[in-house]
């Protein structure tokens, strides 16, 4: 064939195809209708002399052609993109632009303020929506434009790039006049093993978020899960019931410091396994040299990057 035969948004709608696996998905993230979807699909598949996608299940199965192809068309997409980019001066005062981030609960109520304040300032045109997606599909809403950036400890958020925003760690959140605490107190006071340290607060029952795998997993390895008592599918629902009950929740301690602050809850820090995190910043190399979005990761790490730093 001769590229002169090709046209180019054939090629987008091949790698939006590819990457949702669903001819209907890729018809919304461009805009186009179903059926001048199946048109181009099957302009493309003539054109290339291959079916390039079959039906599976609910969705599409690419061929080996297809598979070949997604690498090489992703690069060229990429590298015009990035020539476009590149002769066009941002403006965030002048933008309208709508940004879509992925933030769990903790995140929206640990980042979204100063996020909003600092658009409030210096781009005032522009929207916010916050996405929260399961983890598995974080990656491909980033390559595809369903998501412009992700922020979180998002170890399973592979074959994106990434920075590094502060660092954190788990603690244990009791009410201020749980009995655990004072005798907490009285055992840090004085040389203490860390078998001692774990039989003491194996005697806790404890409250946990379903969606944060790891809480769930430091209980599974300290054989604490007998010991839990309510699941629950959001950490901000839980300092309330911690207030007013002896329930204990891991919670990050950049979070459950602004609760223990209040005067009416308060934190313990245990040696525990998987205790230390990174939150990060992820996005897509495809929308590397984006400069709307190069601006808003620099306005992220600069708000973040030096807060609340774990010791």
């Amino acid at each position: 064939m001769n590229i002169k035969d090709l046209d180019l948004n054939l090629l987008r709608l091949f790698d939006a195809v590819w990457r949702t696996r669903s001819v209907s998905l890729a018809a919304q993230q461009l805009g186009m209708s179903q059926p001048a979807t199946s048109q181009g699909l099957a302009r493309l598949r003539s054109v290339l002399g291959d079916a390039l996608f079959e039906r599976s299940g609910s969705g599409v199965r690419p061929t080996p052609r297809a598979d070949r192809l997604a690498q090489a068309v992703q690069s060229a997409l990429a590298t015009i993109e990035e020539a476009l980019n590149a002769s066009q001066v941002f403006d965030p005062l002048r933008s309208a632009r709508v940004l879509r981030v992925h933030l769990s609960d903790i995140g929206e109520a640990r980042f979204l303020p100063d996020l909003v304040l600092a658009l409030q300032r210096h781009a005032p045109g522009m929207r916010l929506e916050a996405m929260p997606l399961p983890h598995h599909q974080i990656g491909p809403a980033l390559d595809n434009g369903q998501l412009d950036l992700a922020i979180g400890f998002l170890p399973e958020v592979t074959d994106t790039l990434h920075q590094p925003l502060l660092s954190d760690r788990y603690v244990v959140l009791l009410r201020q006049g749980h009995p655990m605490v004072q005798r907490w107190a009285q055992l840090q006071a004085q040389p203490a093993t860390a078998h001692t340290q774990q039989a003491l607060l194996a005697e806790l029952e404890f409250a946990a978020v379903r969606t944060h795998a790891d809480t769930l997993r430091i209980l599974e390895l300290m054989h604490w899960q007998h010991r839990l008592r309510l699941t629950v599918s959001h950490f901000l629902s839980l300092p309330a019931i911690v207030r007013s009950s002896d329930l204990a929740v891991l919670m990050p301690r950049n979070f459950a410091q602004g609760f223990a602050q209040a005067g009416t809850l308060a934190l313990i820090e245990p040696d525990l396994p998987l205790r230390d995190f990174t939150v990060s910043m992820h996005w897509s190399q495809r929308f590397d040299k984006d400069p709307c979005l190069q601006w808003l990761r620099g306005t992220a790490a600069q708000l973040f990057s030096t807060h609340n730093a774990t010791p």
